[in-house]
Formats: C-alpha cells, structure tokens, sequence
C-alpha cells in the first residue's frame, strides 16, 4: 500500500469513526483493533458467509483492513450481521464499519500475500469439488449452516445440551447430532444461518469447555442440513418438538444424515474422568441446564404488551409467562414450556420486525420469569402476565397435529376453525378493515373449516396473528391463526 493510501487511515477513516461518515453504505469496508499477527485467511473467514471478497489490504502497523465486497449489499449485510453480533478474531474484539474509501488500489506489493490468498479462493472455487474443506482443518471456501465439531483432550464429559448452550450464543441452533468417530467425541450442529455458522466458527475453534481441557476444533461441514429421527441425549431437532426419543440400544445410536447413519460409538458418560466434578469452565458454561426463558429486546415499547408477545411466541410453544421489564421496557422475558420451545422461537423470531422494530431474541440467564412481589406498584404488575393456565396454548395435548404445522412467519397466513356461515368476503372484510391489504385468499378444497390468506409482508402477518388469533367469528367459534408454508 502507498503511502497515499496510509495516509487516509488516521485521518477521514478516524473521524468517519463517531461522525456520519461511518452509516455511508460502501463497497468497502473498513476493520480496526485486528491482531497484529492476523492471517488473510481469518479476514475473509469473515467476510465469506456474505459474499465474495474482490479486494483486501491489510495495514498491520495499524491493526487494520480494508475489504472490497462484490457488491454494496453484501457489504450491508455484513455491517448489519456484526453490528448485532461483534466479531472477534483470535479472542479479541474486532469493529468493521463502512469506508470512506469508494474502492480499494491494490497495486503495492507488500499486499502480495492478500492478493494472493484472495486468488487461491478464487481459483478453488472455480474448481469442481473445491469448495468445501473436506475431512481436513484448513481454510475453508464454503461456508455452511451446519458445523462439525471435534472435542480433543476430553478429559470431562461434554453434553449436547452443554454444546447448545456455548453455541446458541451466537444464533439460532436448530439441531445438534453427537457421535463417536476414531475415538474422538464429535458433534454435527445446524444454525439457522450460515453467518452465525461462521461468527460461532471463528470465535469457537481451538477454544477450552473446561480450563485446560475438552479443546474445540470447529469446522463447516460438507453438509448443509441435518436430518435427526430422535430427540434424545444423543441428538436434537429444537424445531421439531414431536419427535420420539428413540430406543437407546446399540442398535439405535444411528442418526440419517441424508441417507448416510452415523456410529455412535461409546456414549460421552462413559469416558473416564466423567463422574468427577469439573473444574471452572473456561467457556462459562456453569450447568448443562438448558434454560426455556428468552430475552426479547428491541420491542417497541409503545405497542408490546405480555399478551401480544403471549400469542406471537405461542406459535411456536406454550408461554408460561412474559415480563415487559419495568426500567427497560423495550425488553421482555418470555419463558416457554421446555427449553425445546424456547430454541424453536428464538430459530424463527430472531431477526423479524415487530411494530416497526427488527427483535432480537437470545437465551435469558434467568432459569424462569419471576411474579410481581405483593409489594409490587399496579404498573408493574400489569407488564408481568402468567398464562401457564391459559386455554390458548396450542400445544397442552400429547400428538396435536399442530406439532407437525410449525413454520417460520411468512406472509401467508393459515385461518381455521372457520364456521360455515363465514363467508370468504367476510374474512377479508376482518383482516382489511384492520388495516391489513389482502393479497390473495384461498379455502381448502377439501376442508371450507380453512383457507389460506396472503398480506403484503411478513411483519403485516405478523401483526394480523397477533391481533386476529382468537378472534370471535360467531358465537361459539373462534379463528385459528398460524403462519403457512404455503404460496397462493
């Protein structure tokens, strides 16, 4: 890089840094406070989920890059990603923003070894075959949702659920298979996006479970879903809360991975060291309890209440209860029946827009929401509502149908429970008159008790469910709301 080029780093790059400078979609993007001894490799490990990576300069007297995405939408959606979930490289926390810069010059050689590592991607990736890591440990040219996941030096017992918990923080975990291969504890896990995949990659691989010992060695696997039959302590799907636990005899420690059954080998409990008590977790995972309570924040304060939050997550679980924290009100509790509910809504909530505002939900560190005291103002008794009693939960009976219904918000709606004498104008007539536009609608050849009704957006079906779930068509039937698969 000239010293033209350098000269811009400590002067429009700083100041762009707290000015507006930095909100300025750009090509290029602009990374600060890397390790100095930074590979090119890990600088593209994140920027490769997004999109494909044009150019790269490294300043490492400065501990910083530039990166020049293909386009200024995945530039975007790069800067959005970590602005809600910070990167770290190395175990250090790393800031990408937008450059000031429109494009990046490449022609200094110190930048050889940048350039050259962006054409060996290049160059895999034109190649059949290439663009996966295989078996191997190396750098990797195609990311994917599903990670593999090797436990070396394990000394203590590793669970799924301990897995899920150090995982989940960096998005949405959707299964988890374990297995035994060459001796070695190994695990399969599916995020519900390929960027939480690589953000959980490159902070995890060759972290410590437990001080000094259980060594991550994280990977993205050749595989892009995960198929799991059973719900058990082996292997999980957090969206599918109907499966069976399996019979857990030799002969059923398989799991079908796209036609393909893996061994199971020696179960985890049955390795020596593992009736021991172990010693502080270096990834301070403190229980292999999973919780069922999730944090929602972002809420747009003026509109949430316990019961609209009540009916949305109801989609996907039975709500125990919801807490609209009193101080911080654009925060919530929600606390699920089981820990498999609360996986499953925060794999389709995360990221929707609500009332105007994108939400964010997580795994809460609370074990469950707690009620109001008696001493409590009326106020906030009012932002805390238990419904573990409630005649609404969707999923109370063993074998409802409606475990095998769940489906991420999307802009179809499904509509049941509808009488006879509701006609479809009717229907329409409901949702428009509260200000949703109709699309399209559909009854069930088979079935006029449901039909299938399309909005102008997912945050619009979104708002329709909330509002129009329960609603009273007669006097004795009320509609059943629930997101579709379906397009008309």
């Amino acid at each position: 890089m000239s010293s033209a080029h350098l000269s811009t780093v400590d002067g429009p790059e700083r100041r762009c840094v707290s000015g507006c400078a930095q909100h300025i979609p750009s090509q290029v993007l602009h990374l600060r406070q890397l390790p100095v001894d930074v590979s090119e490799q890990e600088l593209l490990a994140l920027a490769l989920p997004f999109g494909r990576v044009t150019k790269l300069i490294t300043v490492r007297t400065k501990h910083q890059a530039f990166l020049e995405m293909a386009s200024e939408e995945a530039a975007v959606t790069m800067v959005n990603f970590y602005a809600s979930a910070p990167p770290t490289v190395r175990n250090q926390p790393v800031f990408i923003q937008y450059s000031t810069h429109r494009e990046l010059k490449t022609d200094n050689m110190n930048n050889q070894s940048a350039q050259a590592a962006l054409q060996t991607i290049s160059t895999a990736a034109a190649l059949p075959g290439n663009m996966s890591s295989g078996d191997g440990w190396g750098l990797v040219l195609a990311p994917s949702p599903v990670l593999r996941v090797i436990v070396e030096n394990l000394f203590y017992p590793v669970t799924l659920e301990v897995l899920q918990q150090i995982f989940s923080k960096f998005g949405s975990v959707l299964k988890i298979i374990t297995f035994t291969r060459n001796n070695q504890f190994q695990a399969l896990l599916q995020f519900s996006d390929t960027a939480h995949a690589q953000h959980a990659k490159a902070t995890l691989d060759g972290q410590n479970i437990y001080n000094g010992c259980c060594m991550l060695r994280v990977d993205f696997s050749k595989l892009t879903a995960l198929n799991v039959k059973y719900n058990n302590d082996k292997s999980r799907d957090f969206t599918r809360a109907d499966l069976p636990t399996g019979e857990l005899e030799p002969a059923a420690f398989g799991v079908s991975i796209h036609g393909c059954v893996i061994n199971r080998g020696v179960p985890v409990a049955a390795v020596p060291g593992s009736l021991v008590s172990p010693p502080r977790v270096a990834l301070q995972v403190a229980s292999p309890v999973v919780q069922s309570v999730l944090l929602v924040s972002n809420l747009n304060p003026e509109r949430v209440s316990p019961l609209c939050l009540f009916i949305l997550f109801g989609v996907y679980g039975d709500v125990q209860r919801v807490k609209i924290l009193f101080n911080k009100n654009e925060n919530a509790l929600v606390q699920m029946s089981d820990a498999t509910q609360a996986q499953l809504a925060m794999s389709h909530l995360n990221g929707q827009r609500l009332h105007g505002n994108v939400i964010r939900v997580t795994l809460s560190k609370h074990p469950m929401v707690q009620l109001p005291r008696g001493g409590a103002g009326q106020e906030e008794q009012v932002l805390t509502q238990d419904f573990s009693g409630s005649a609404l939960h969707r999923f109370k009976k063993p074998g409802s149908k409606n475990f095998n219904n769940i489906f991420p918000p999307s802009p179809t709606l499904h509509l049941s429970n509808i009488s006879s004498s509701v006609s479809e104008e009717a229907l329409k007539d409901l949702f428009s008159s509260r200000g949703y536009t109709v699309k399209a609608f559909k009854f069930f050849q088979k079935d006029r008790r449901m039909a299938l009704m399309q909005v102008a957006s997912v945050e619009e079906a979104i708002e329709a469910l909330i509002e129009l779930h329960d609603h009273q068509l007669d006097h004795n039937q009320h509609l059943r709301v629930s997101f579709s698969k379906s397009i008309i």
